[in-house]
């Protein structure tokens, strides 16, 4: 193994992280606590008067700067790796020493993160996991240079393993088309950044002592028009806020796009405009593919694309929620084309005709639906009997709106379900605000899981579910008829259901009718 020596490197094979760290720390501290001091310095100011104001921030900010750079300091200074022939060391720590160490044949994934500062000095953040639960599993480098977290990456993910067997394309699977932009708007992250950024102006004028005065600038701008079309006016302009801040989420998260193969079996997602993310998956653990179609989205012909891998660690799920996205949201026909370039199929098994559902499936969800649905009215109803007549109506315009809406999701879902076998997958499908498509490799199934309620058993469904060790741990099949979801769990994986099955041993007709020998 290449050991050539850096500047901050010893010649024993042990390195350093950056000495540039410290820069970054200060700076990143440094837009923090201008941040913060702003609106503490306004606070201050009307106890002790703006220059006392002004020099206690100044001098608070100071201090915090200069400690967070002291200890970035000392952590470099205690931190050190090693990549071994087996084994990655990391050494850090004053007081508490820790010292952790990775089988090299265990790591599964070497993840590079930079934010805009980061790129700026050329540095990048590594991440090296083995794919298991648990923070001892991920090693952290932050930060070396880009050269040292490409070698890193190389190094780490060499495989001498041959490609699967299949039809696949090695190189670039998918890249960036700027059109894909227009599904960001449709999505549910459109709606919640509007409410936040009412939030926002909310918290952040209470923060200055000025909420009354924005909400009285509010009230004034509306005297003369109606309550109904205040509230109206309002929720346009939090959803147009709303829009503009997806489109710029979406452009930051996925500009630069590029799906690609690297030899020795690696699919490598690269994608980010301020904070480039390079994300690499070993193919040994894709165990199929997840076609996700969110309402909005799946109404203007879109879906986007998850692997189903094992290990996903929940450290990853937890500070990148689509850690496991391979493809943004693209239309419906390129999403099925990726898949089947991802799994190495000649015809991708998300796009399976599916087994319809009976329709006893249908009642179920519309019951459920309608009962989520009616369970507030019933509140306001009996409020607005005690109380006051105006709740009574508010009720009856929400009877007209959720009731009408509960039955269309209900009906919309059931359309959704349903379940097949296509080659060496088995696929699921289920969800209306949320439609999921999943495609999971039948050998990746270490077991079933069959509920049937009281109220299932009386109409003849059940619910089977394939449990793995990969992407989400469960993938179910809703309310199946019950004869034929017992088939399909038992033909998906052969041997594993049948010790549970019960069979009709008893000789047929037939069989009785023949004579039993001379």
């Amino acid at each position: 193994m290449s050991t050539t020596a850096t500047p901050y490197a010893p010649e024993d094979g042990w390195r350093r992280l950056d000495p540039r760290t410290v820069v970054v720390t200060a700076l990143v501290v440094a837009g923090v606590v201008a941040g913060v001091a702003l609106p503490a310095t306004l606070g201050l100011a009307r106890w002790l008067g703006l220059p006392a104001a002004v020099l206690w921030a100044f001098t608070g900010a100071v201090l915090v700067i200069a400690a967070a750079a002291g200890t970035d300091r000392v952590r470099w200074h205690r931190t050190r790796y090693r990549i071994g022939e087996e084994r990655v060391d990391l050494h850090t720590g004053l007081l508490l020493v820790k010292r952790r160490s990775l089988a090299r044949e265990r790591i599964r994934t070497v993840d590079l993160t930079a934010n805009l500062l980061r790129r700026l000095l050329g540095l990048v953040t590594v991440r090296i996991g083995t794919g298991e639960q648990g923070s001892d599993s991920t090693l952290t480098l932050d930060p070396v240079t880009r050269a040292e977290g490409e070698r890193l990456r190389r190094l780490l993910l060499e495989r001498a393993a041959t490609a699967p067997p299949g039809v696949h394309r090695d190189g670039e699977l998918a890249v960036l088309d700027p059109r894909w932009i227009r599904y960001a708007p449709v999505s549910f992250v459109a709606p919640m950044l509007g409410g936040a950024a009412v939030g926002a102006v909310m918290q952040i004028s209470d923060w200055v002592g000025a909420q009354g005065q924005v909400i009285a600038w509010v009230g004034e701008r509306f005297r003369e028009t109606p309550l109904l079309w205040t509230v109206i006016v309002l929720v346009v302009a939090a959803l147009v806020a709303g829009v503009v801040g997806a489109l710029g989420l979406w452009i930051e998260m996925w500009w630069n796009y590029r799906l690609e193969r690297e030899p020795g079996g690696t699919l490598r997602v690269r994608r980010g405009l301020l904070t480039s993310r390079s994300i690499s998956v070993e193919e040994a653990r894709l165990r199929g593919v997840d076609l996700v179609e969110p309402l909005g989205v799946r109404l203007v012909g879109a879906a986007r694309l998850d692997a189903i891998t094992t290990g996903l660690a929940q450290d990853h799920a937890s500070r990148n929620a689509d850690h496991n996205t391979v493809l943004p949201a693209a239309p419906r026909e390129r999403a099925d084309a990726v898949a089947a370039d991802v799994l190495r199929e000649a015809v991708t098994p998300t796009g399976a005709t599916l087994t319809r559902h009976p329709r006893a499936a249908r009642g179920r969800r519309l019951r459920w639906s309608l009962a989520t649905a009616l369970a507030p009215l019933l509140l306001l109803t009996l409020l607005g009997t005690l109380l006051t007549p105006v709740l009574l109506w508010i009720a009856l315009g929400c009877a007209a709106v959720f009731l009408p809406l509960a039955v269309a999701l209900a009906l919309d879902a059931y359309r959704g379900l349903g379940h097949t076998l296509s080659g060496r997958y088995l696929v699921t499908r289920s969800g209306s605000l949320r439609r999921s498509t999943a495609a999971l490799e039948r050998a990746g199934v270490i077991g079933w899981t069959v509920k049937q309620s009281y109220f299932q058993r009386r109409s003849g469904l059940l619910s089977v579910t394939a449990t793995t060790a990969a992407g989400g741990g469960a993938y179910t099949a809703y309310d199946t008829d019950a004869a034929e979801g017992l088939t399909f769990a038992a033909e998906a994986v052969p041997g594993l259901l049948d010790p549970f099955l019960e069979r009709d041993e008893r000789p047929s007709a037939h069989a009785a009718d023949e004579p039993s020998g001379p």
